[in-house]
Order: C-alpha cells, then structure tokens, then sequence
C-alpha cells in the first residue's frame, strides 16, 4: 500500500505547528476588531483542555484510536511519556511501529527500518506528554478571522495556521499548503479534553481519526521506548 504511514500526517501537521519558527508568510488573513496575542491564545486553550496544572499532571499517556481511509480501517495504539513515544498501526495483519525514547528512534514497516533523520530527531525533543504544552508564542503571529458565522482567534507560524473557537478556546482546526485537519468533537478524560474525531485531507487522501479510548498515568513505561 502506498506511503500507508500517511494516516498519522495530521499528528505531523499539529508536530510542525508547535515547533516551526517565527516567520512571514503570505496568508491572507481577515481580521475582526479584537484581536488576542499569541500567548493571550495558547493560555486560553490551554485553560480550555484542562488547566496548565492539570496538564502536567500527566505524566504518561496511552490513546487507542481507528483511523479510516480509502475504505480501510487502521487500528493505532500511541504511548507517550514527555517527549518519548511509540505508536503501533495495525492493517491487514501487517504492523507499522514507530519509536522515539528521548535520544533517537526509528519506524519499521513490513520489516523496513528507518532510523529518524536528525531533523525529526530536533523535532521530537521538544515533545510533551499533553500536546498543549509545548506551543511556545515567540513562535507564532496572532490573528482574527470570521467564518461561516464563527470567530476565531489564529496562530500563524511558517505557513501553518491554527484555528482557535474564539468562544470555546479549543483548538478547532490545522491548515497548511498541503494538508488540513478539523477536530470535530473533543472526549473529556480525567477532566481533560482530547480530540475525539478528526477528519482529515492531505496528499489526495481523506481520513477519519476515532479516539475510542485515553488512558493517564498508567500502562506505560520506559521499557516500552526501546
């Protein structure tokens, strides 16, 4: 199958986001008459999915999700703890596996290692348990914009923007040239609130992210980054 580690691009997408650098870009943007700044955004959805301190209380994190594309289903186990990860997609039988323990990593499809590039490895350094944590407004250019009867407040940085619901704080959608996904509905787990549908495009593909099911600070280790 074709690039079939493609359905986890949208964790890529919000990835990029939070460690781009500050730079212009050509988006245009139409901006309402209030207009919050870059951390005014990040501490406002942060206080949205929980709270900062309730967010670092997390110290581990297991998220068992379906992902649906082209008429497949995926099953996809992801544990986290600070910037470690490993993610196992299951389709047909056949397993991809994706591991980082803080210092390197690799992904290995149908038996086909690949050590991550330097690059990604900068990248996953900065990784945290809750995503939320890790949007840093040194990063970002702030902005307001108006769609189909809605506000929201928008975080730009290298050609990335990120939609925030002006009323809600949550972050509602990602877009950048090659991809966008839209968080349709959040689960609350131990009074935090996570991505409950995702609907996804990018690369000529439309995915569906299902999050059945988020377990905290229990189930995972260090052995499991090896």
């Amino acid at each position: 199958m074709k690039k079939i580690i493609i359905p986890i691009f949208c964790a890529a997408l919000m990835s990029s986001a939070l460690s781009a650098n500050s730079t212009e870009t050509d988006i245009t943007v139409v901006k309402t008459k209030y207009q919050l700044t870059p951390q005014q955004i990040i501490d406002k959805y942060i206080e949205a999915v929980g709270g900062k301190s309730k967010l670092e209380s997390v110290k581990s994190s297991i998220s068992e999700d379906v992902i649906s594309t082209q008429g497949v289903e995926i099953s996809s186990v992801t544990k986290k703890m600070g910037n470690k990860f490993k993610s196992v997609q299951t389709i047909m039988g056949r397993e991809i596996v994706s591991v980082f323990d803080g210092e390197k990593g690799y992904s290995n499809q149908t038996g086909q290692r690949m050590d991550f590039t330097s690059d990604r490895i900068l990248e996953l350094k900065k990784g945290r348990t809750i995503d939320a944590l890790g949007f840093e407004a040194s990063k970002y250019t702030a902005a307001a914009e108006s769609s189909e009867g809605k506000d929201y407040n928008v975080l730009i940085s290298n050609g990335t923007k990120l939609y925030f619901d002006s009323f809600t704080g949550l972050l509602y959608k990602t877009v950048n040239a090659q991809s966008s996904a839209v968080i349709k509905s959040y689960i609350n787990v131990d009074g935090i609130k996570f991505p409950e549908v995702i609907e996804a495009e990018g690369g000529g593909q439309k995915i569906v992210i299902k999050t059945n099911k988020v377990t905290l600070n229990s189930g995972v280790s260090d052995a499991d980054f090896k």
